[in-house]
């Protein structure tokens, strides 16, 4: 069985048109079950309703809603670690990303490869300012941790069960899903796709939320902050040895120390430096805190998986029962 993963929010205009391409995609991919999961990360709108409504007429649509809004990066981890399928897919449900890609990715996976990536090739109706900062991300996270990502971003992929099982042993909160993906390793390979425009409503992702993860994703996967620290430290030392060192040999000469301006300059980058240093290094260390608290990376309002699950091993034991009462 095949699980294909939405994560969702505030996605009505879009779910009944996703739904029908997906189902027109699927139905001609002979030799397999599938498995919709629908992860809805707290809409205030009518999607969950609309999602329900689809889990009457079709089974094998699934829905997981959150307490309340945690997050795109969560929503996708509660969807691969929750999904029952050998392998996940994971695809957007505002149609940038096609469903039609689905048999190219599992082409690949029958092949034995444990992770596919849908690389975007284009961006259809994105702005240039949201490429420019999504291969800014890609570049520096390339260039500032030992991970390799596509310069122009992955946001679909297919995992294989043996990864999905991996990633239930790595319950990081504050990571990037995908990054958390490739540095897991497995065999992986890249395929190219058109990311296609919004079918309805607009990016959910603000730009708080982008600076967010970037770094959430340099702090899980680099120490570079950290080394550059050391460095600049040792380099600012050495220019205000050698500046005290100029000071003294004026002084000698009868020089008089002058430079009201110029130290309050030294004073104030001096300062900065060391506040954008210390927040740097809260950074790292609110993630250890939170790490530490050990409070789950989200929490469940429902979840038809489990409740399916808990039903037929009801209807089962029933069965058993029964079966046994009329041997006797």
């Amino acid at each position: 069985m095949i699980s294909i993963v939405f994560p969702v929010y505030n996605e009505q205009d879009n779910i009944q048109a996703l739904y029908a391409r997906l189902v027109s995609t699927i139905e001609k991919i002979e030799g397999e079950d599938f498995e919709i999961v629908f992860v809805d990360d707290c809409s205030t709108d009518k999607t969950q309703e609309i999602i329900l409504q689809l889990t009457k007429t079709d089974k094998r649509v699934q829905t997981i809603r959150f307490s309340r809004n945690f997050g795109s990066h969560s929503a996708v981890a509660a969807g691969v670690t929750l999904c029952r399928g050998d392998a996940a897919i994971l695809l957007a449900a505002d149609l940038q990303d096609p469903p039609e890609i689905i048999p190219h990715l599992m082409d690949h996976w029958r092949k034995g490869l444990k992770v596919v990536w849908g690389v975007r090739e284009k961006r259809i109706g994105e702005s240039l300012f949201s490429r420019a900062l999504s291969r800014t991300f890609f570049f520096l996270m390339n260039r500032l941790t030992d991970l390799q990502l596509p310069p122009t971003g992955a946001d679909v992929f297919l995992i294989d069960r043996t990864v999905i099982e991996a990633l239930k042993n790595s319950p990081e909160k504050n990571v990037s899903i995908f990054m958390l993906i490739a540095w897991l390793g497995f065999p992986q390979i890249r395929i190219m796709y058109a990311k296609e425009e919004r079918h309805a409503g607009s990016s959910k992702w603000s730009f708080s939320q982008r600076l967010k993860i970037f770094f959430d994703s340099l702090i899980s996967f680099s120490y570079v902050p950290l080394r550059v620290m050391s460095l600049m430290g040792g380099f600012f030392a050495l220019i205000g040895l050698l500046y005290g060192t100029v000071i003294f040999i004026r002084a000698l000469k009868g020089i008089p120390i002058l430079g009201w301006s110029s130290m309050m300059v030294v004073i104030l980058l001096f300062s900065g430096f060391q506040m954008s240093m210390m927040g740097m290094l809260g950074e790292y260390l609110w993630r250890t805190y939170d790490e530490s608290r050990s409070r789950p990376r989200y929490v469940i309002e429902k979840n038809t998986l489990l409740e399916n699950t808990s039903r037929r091993n009801l209807k089962m034991t029933v069965a058993d029962t029964d079966a046994g009462g009329s041997s006797e």
